[in-house]
């Protein structure tokens, strides 16, 4: 299926780390933070990330961005952490030359353009925010037994995540697309696979860091101090989290 043409560039985050982001279609700038499972050179394939991206390239330039340690970003001796990530989202602004813009922050990544909108707030325009949370995984985890739960899915990212028997990839597929096609369900198995083709066993010990570090975030007081114009989306087919209206602990 055709798509916009859209152009990978690189630019280097304050760390050194490199990180790849594209811009495709045209009007004013749309940027969307970096979420799991994306691949800059991919995703226009993916029945998943498809209609999401025609519908964001409809009206507006999108930029859009590979997390650190995935897709074609730098994947080598890479440090993970959340301010990490805030220092990537802000190298790939500066780097696309923009000034003001539309910010939208999707599951994990919507405390990140939180974040960045309270920082930054003269050069958000509208942030949105969808499916996301005020706090990660882990620290929600309310009991032993939550958090264990929590531990042993880290676990199965790491044993699972690059082989070629999708059983491991499967489970975190019917979690996010409980209701997804069976073409759907393929395409996104496969997307994760081919972000660990390149070294299978580093590459699920990386997404095991990569997931574990949204997890332990905290963005319920970023939230509070945010003027940009804002509107948040909750899905009813999104894994169960803490509402972005939720008062921290």
């Amino acid at each position: 299926m055709t798509h916009p043409a859209q152009q990978i560039r690189f630019c280097t985050s304050r760390d050194g780390v490199r990180i790849a982001y594209a811009g495709c279609g045209a009007g004013p700038p749309l940027v969307k933070t970096a979420n799991w499972i994306t691949h800059l050179e991919f995703d226009w394939e993916s029945p998943v990330w498809r209609p999401w991206l025609s519908a964001l390239t409809r009206h507006h330039t999108l930029i859009r961005y590979d997390s650190r340690g995935t897709g074609l970003c730098d994947w080598q001796a890479v440090e993970f952490s959340f301010e990490k990530l805030v220092e990537d989202l802000e190298a790939v602004v500066d780097a696309a030359g923009l000034e003001r813009f539309a910010l939208f922050g999707f599951a994990g990544g919507g405390a990140l353009a939180v974040t960045y909108a309270v920082r930054h707030p003269e050069r958000v325009t509208h942030l949105v925010v969808y499916g996301s949370y005020t706090c990660g995984q882990i620290v929600r985890s309310a009991t032993p037994e939550e958090l264990e739960e929590t531990e042993t899915v880290l676990k199965l990212i790491e044993m699972g995540w690059g082989k070629d028997e999708p059983a491991f990839r499967q489970f975190f597929t019917s979690q996010y697309l409980p209701d997804g096609t069976a073409e759907q369900f393929r395409s996104f198995n496969e997307l994760m696979r081919k972000s660990a083709i390149l070294a299978p066993r580093l590459s699920s010990r990386r997404h095991r860091t990569v997931i574990r570090c949204s997890w332990l975030l905290r963005a319920a007081r970023s939230m509070r101090r945010s003027t940009t114009s804002s509107i948040s989306i909750s899905s009813a087919t999104s894994p169960p989290s803490r509402p972005l209206s939720a008062r921290p602990e």
